[in-house]
């Protein structure tokens, strides 16, 4: 329900959704597949599988994006310790505020 909430506010902030995408799986296939990516929100425990191939991937293309997570953030890899964050529970207004830190970095 909250990536269909987060889904509505992108839109209306003039952004083109193309997820929620449910598994990493399937985001890394849409990134093979060629689909233009210009940001990304990563919950980073996906369906029980963690979401850092996908951000190694987005990293390595140089598209910007968030983390979502109920772990502490601390626990993330080194490599992700300077992507913005968010903590849940969380807002949309606190999303929405570092996907704009995060396309502007």
């Amino acid at each position: 329900m909250l990536a269909q909430e987060l889904s509505y506010c992108l839109d209306d902030a003039g952004a083109i959704v193309v997820g929620p995408v449910p598994t990493v799986e399937h985001a890394l296939k849409l990134l093979r597949d060629q689909v233009p990516v210009d940001g990304a929100i990563l919950d980073v425990n996906l369906g029980g599988v963690l979401v850092f191939p996908l951000a190694d991937t987005l990293a390595r293309r140089q598209v910007p994006f968030v983390f979502t997570t109920g772990y502490d953030p601390a626990g993330l890899p080194e490599r992700f310790l300077h992507i913005p964050t968010c903590e849940k529970p969380f807002t949309t207004t606190t999303i929405m505020t570092a996907v704009a830190q995060a396309m502007h970095a």
